[in-house]
């Protein structure tokens, strides 16, 4: 069974919980992650969750969201689920948003969670995993971000708000800057350092 990490609101690790039972009503805060992969023409790769899913079904959002196993490195997290989801071959993920933090409520079900967003690089094409991913768009970053912002671009609200704090970083998502880690919360294991 997979679990995810607890928190506390300092961002400290409190305990661990059944991934299939801890999203609902009231969702405890937990550890999760986003990543943006980016190819070398710096087009994003979306996706539209599949229909079946508990939490945000059919919504299209950023490429790949997911938790960390206790105990599990967070740049392996991200590298797993890419490969699981979308059977992406990628670089190693680079820190973007350290502190990024939502809360978020579909049909009853909600999302509560620290989520670091992280840029990943690939010129893979995807191969979406039916159980996870409904298909993918592959799109320039400024149409995309245009879109999220001016409103007529649907996205998943933890999408929305994190698009909204990447433009601060600048045109190009190629060139954004690599985040200082100390930003993470402190339940978070991050192993090697990244470039």
């Amino acid at each position: 069974m997979e679990q995810v990490v607890l928190l506390a609101e300092d961002g400290s690790a409190i305990g661990v919980e059944d991934k299939a039972v801890v999203h609902h009503a009231d969702t405890p805060l937990h550890l999760a992650f986003s990543s943006y992969v980016f190819d070398s023409a710096g087009r994003i790769v979306l996706t539209r969750r599949a229909l079946h899913k508990k939490t945000f079904p059919g919504v299209w959002t950023n490429t790949c969201c997911g938790h960390p196993l206790p105990d599990e490195d967070m740049a392996q997290a991200v590298l797993r689920r890419l490969q699981d989801e979308l059977g992406m071959k990628c670089s190693e993920p680079e820190l973007l948003l350290p502190r990024f933090r939502y809360r978020a409520e579909m049909g009853g079900v909600v999302e509560n969670e620290m989520c670091p967003v992280f840029r990943v690089l690939s010129d893979d094409e995807p191969t979406p995993n039916p159980d996870e991913v409904d298909s993918t768009e592959r799109v320039a970053w400024s149409e995309f971000a245009s879109g999220v912002l001016d409103g007529t671009r649907e996205i998943s609200p933890w999408a929305r708000l994190q698009v909204a704090e990447l433009v601060k970083l600048g045109p190009d998502p190629l060139q954004w800057p690599v985040a200082d880690r100390s930003g993470l919360p402190s339940a978070v294991r991050l192993g090697s350092p990244l470039q």
